[in-house]
Protein backbone atom coordinates (compact mmCIF):
# COMPACT_ATOMS: atom_id res chain seq x y z
CA UNK A 1 0.00 0.00 0.00
CA UNK A 2 1.27 3.19 -0.73
CA UNK A 3 2.18 6.02 1.94
CA UNK A 4 -0.43 8.45 0.24
CA UNK A 5 -3.08 5.62 1.07
CA UNK A 6 -1.80 4.98 4.41
CA UNK A 7 -2.17 8.44 5.14
CA UNK A 8 -5.59 9.14 3.35
CA UNK A 9 -6.86 6.21 5.44
CA UNK A 10 -5.61 7.58 8.49
CA UNK A 11 -6.95 10.89 7.82
CA UNK A 12 -10.55 8.69 7.32
CA UNK A 13 -10.53 6.99 10.69
CA UNK A 14 -9.48 10.28 13.01
CA UNK A 15 -12.42 11.14 11.19
CA UNK A 16 -14.55 8.04 12.15
CA UNK A 17 -13.33 7.95 15.63
CA UNK A 18 -15.41 11.39 16.33
CA UNK A 19 -18.67 10.08 15.27
CA UNK A 20 -20.72 9.85 18.68
CA UNK A 21 -22.56 6.67 19.61
CA UNK A 22 -26.25 7.03 18.24
CA UNK A 23 -25.12 8.66 15.10
CA UNK A 24 -23.98 7.98 11.76
CA UNK A 25 -22.35 9.54 8.30
CA UNK A 26 -22.05 8.79 5.01
CA UNK A 27 -18.37 7.67 2.65
CA UNK A 28 -19.36 10.28 0.58
CA UNK A 29 -19.94 13.40 3.53
CA UNK A 30 -16.53 12.00 5.01
CA UNK A 31 -14.46 12.23 2.06
CA UNK A 32 -16.17 15.79 0.79
CA UNK A 33 -14.81 16.61 4.49
CA UNK A 34 -10.91 15.62 3.33
CA UNK A 35 -11.39 17.31 0.63
CA UNK A 36 -11.74 14.28 -1.85
CA UNK A 37 -15.61 14.94 -3.32
CA UNK A 38 -15.43 11.90 -5.53
CA UNK A 39 -13.52 10.00 -2.95
CA UNK A 40 -16.58 8.02 -1.11
CA UNK A 41 -15.10 5.07 -2.68
CA UNK A 42 -11.36 5.57 -1.10
CA UNK A 43 -13.69 5.88 1.91
CA UNK A 44 -15.12 2.86 1.82
CA UNK A 45 -12.12 1.11 1.15
CA UNK A 46 -10.52 2.43 4.14
CA UNK A 47 -13.75 1.27 6.37
CA UNK A 48 -12.85 -2.26 4.82
CA UNK A 49 -9.29 -1.95 6.29
CA UNK A 50 -10.64 -0.73 9.47
CA UNK A 51 -12.89 -3.93 10.65
CA UNK A 52 -10.05 -5.13 12.64
CA UNK A 53 -9.05 -1.86 14.26
CA UNK A 54 -11.28 -2.22 17.10
CA UNK A 55 -10.81 1.89 18.20
CA UNK A 56 -12.50 2.97 14.29
CA UNK A 57 -16.24 2.56 14.90
CA UNK A 58 -16.91 1.82 11.22
CA UNK A 59 -20.27 0.55 11.66
CA UNK A 60 -21.41 3.99 11.68
CA UNK A 61 -20.52 4.70 8.24
CA UNK A 62 -23.22 4.39 5.83
CA UNK A 63 -23.88 4.99 2.32
CA UNK A 64 -25.96 8.59 1.59
CA UNK A 65 -29.19 6.84 1.43
CA UNK A 66 -28.44 5.22 5.54
CA UNK A 67 -28.23 1.71 3.88
CA UNK A 68 -25.59 -0.75 5.62
CA UNK A 69 -23.46 -1.36 2.29
CA UNK A 70 -20.88 -2.30 4.53
CA UNK A 71 -22.15 -5.17 6.55
CA UNK A 72 -20.28 -7.35 4.29
CA UNK A 73 -17.31 -6.98 5.77
CA UNK A 74 -17.94 -7.13 9.13
CA UNK A 75 -17.28 -10.82 10.86
CA UNK A 76 -20.91 -11.86 10.33
CA UNK A 77 -23.69 -10.21 8.17
CA UNK A 78 -25.72 -8.84 10.36
CA UNK A 79 -22.64 -7.66 12.89
CA UNK A 80 -23.27 -4.17 11.68
CA UNK A 81 -26.49 -4.06 12.55
CA UNK A 82 -26.07 -4.93 15.49
CA UNK A 83 -23.75 -2.64 16.46
CA UNK A 84 -25.21 0.17 15.53
CA UNK A 85 -28.73 -0.82 17.57
CA UNK A 86 -26.24 -1.70 20.61
CA UNK A 87 -25.56 2.55 20.44
CA UNK A 88 -29.61 2.91 19.99
CA UNK A 89 -29.68 3.45 15.86
CA UNK A 90 -32.45 1.80 14.88
CA UNK A 91 -32.21 -0.59 11.31
CA UNK A 92 -34.86 -2.33 8.99
CA UNK A 93 -34.30 -3.76 6.37
CA UNK A 94 -30.66 -2.68 5.77
CA UNK A 95 -31.78 0.79 6.40
CA UNK A 96 -31.19 3.16 8.98
CA UNK A 97 -34.57 4.56 10.66
CA UNK A 98 -34.44 8.36 10.83
CA UNK A 99 -31.30 8.70 8.88
CA UNK A 100 -31.48 12.40 8.88
CA UNK A 101 -32.19 12.92 12.24
CA UNK A 102 -29.16 11.19 13.45
CA UNK A 103 -26.80 12.44 10.52
CA UNK A 104 -23.38 13.59 11.74
CA UNK A 105 -21.92 16.11 9.31
CA UNK A 106 -18.26 16.52 10.35
CA UNK A 107 -18.72 20.03 8.60
CA UNK A 108 -21.01 21.01 10.75
CA UNK A 109 -20.04 19.47 14.17
CA UNK A 110 -15.79 19.42 13.60
CA UNK A 111 -15.29 22.71 11.30
CA UNK A 112 -11.95 22.71 9.13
Amino acid sequence: MSQEKTNYFDLVYQVVREIPKGRVTSYGTIANYLGLKSGARMVGYAMNAAHTMPDVPAQRVVNRQGILTGKHHFETPTKMQELLEAEGVRVENDKVIDFEKIFWDPEKELGF
